[in-house]
């Protein structure tokens, strides 16, 4: 009798798109399944993984998270994911289903391939790319630095050369899709709404599906159950970077800066509004401890737009202090960035 395959769900999409939100949902509402989770970050600098592993779901242990910040795991299949996947899949309870958040700079598709590897195939199996697409960002055309030319460029030949590295690597995450959640839509008007949509469509060489969701709340059966066996299906999967050595790194970059006490979010969110507004930033994500409060205090941005929320205490003994992570391209400004969060 052959053995069952865990189902694995990748979660791909940009900087700052809602990955790790929507994961957090889908741990909320796992419906009595054990789920596992496997995020990676860009660079060395991790957040994401304790932010989930902190969470205080119910069901949800320290040893249900795995964090791989040493790079994307697009480009370290054999050295971090495989091992790490095995790690989860030796268990005495192994979990029903295995969520991958990338990082935002990653590849879906060399990653999908990797299931393929003798290691791995006859005991997992890809149920689904879910690809999050940033609504506003795309509404503001974060993506590309002409989206009106780029459009007409594509309808006259197909085979467009892209200069920009951000659009390479967001189209290549919605080629590999077997599902698209366009998120934060509560943040963008009806005619955005329909515009983004129309672009996002123009990018796909086929009919894949856009949900529309706010904050990463979906119904779970439409992101978990899919039963793509997307590693069979790579043919079907066009992609700028046929293989991890084609992804170049090279373009960005990240670093960490220092967080520490404030009197109150304001005063935090309006330095590191600054501090994004630095040359080549293109997303920052941390935490630290707020003067008088308990709780962990949250901050993320992309471009503009800064967020912030409490997401649990401090543990006894934890330093109330945090830092801000920081991923731009390649010599970004941090003297700026710096600065900006001294200020």
């Amino acid at each position: 009798m052959t053995p069952t395959k865990i189902p694995c769900t990748i979660v791909t999409g940009f900087l700052g798109a809602g990955k790790t939100t929507l994961v957090r949902h889908l741990l909320e509402n796992a419906g009595g399944r054990r789920l596992a989770v496997l995020v990676n970050e860009f660079g060395d600098l991790g957040f994401d993984g304790s932010f989930l592993a902190g969470c205080g779901i119910a069901g949800c242990t320290a040893e249900d998270i795995v964090e791989l910040p040493n790079g994307c795991i697009c480009c370290t299949v054999a050295d971090d994911f495989v091992p790490a996947l095995e790690k989860l899949l030796g268990r005495a309870d192994p979990p029903d289903h295995i969520l991958i958040e990338t990082s935002g700079l990653a590849l879906p598709k060399p990653l999908v391939g990797a299931f393929n590897w003798p290691a791995i195939r006859s005991r997992v199996t890809v149920d689904g790319v879910v690809a999050v697409v940033d609504g506003p960002a795309v509404a503001e055309g974060t993506f590309a630095d002409d989206p009106e030319a780029l459009a007409a460029q594509r309808a006259g030949d197909g085979a467009v050369d892209h200069d920009n590295p951000l659009e390479e690597v967001f189209e290549d995450q919605i080629l590999c899709a077997d599902l698209i959640l366009l998120n934060k839509c509560d943040g963008l008007s009806e005619a955005d709404r329909l515009r983004v949509r129309a672009e996002i469509a123009a990018h796909l060489p086929k009919a894949i599906k856009i949900v529309e969701a706010a904050h990463g709340r979906i119904e779970p059966a439409l992101v978990i159950g899919l039963g793509a066996a997307a590693e069979s299906d790579l043919s079907a999967r066009p992609s700028h970077h046929e293989s991890e050595a084609d992804h170049d790194h090279d373009d960005f970059d990240s670093a960490a800066f220092a967080l520490p006490k404030v009197a109150a979010p304001e005063e935090l969110t309006a330095r590191v509004a600054r501090a994004a507004e630095a040359e080549g930033v293109l997303r920052v994500k941390g935490f630290t401890a707020v003067a008088d409060k308990p709780m962990r205090l949250v901050i993320q941005g992309v471009g503009r737009r800064i967020s912030h929320h409490y997401d649990r205490p401090f543990a006894a003994g934890e330093p109330r202090e945090g830092r801000l992570v920081v991923i731009g391209l390649k010599g970004f400004d941090r003297a700026a960035v710096a600065a900006a969060l001294a200020d």
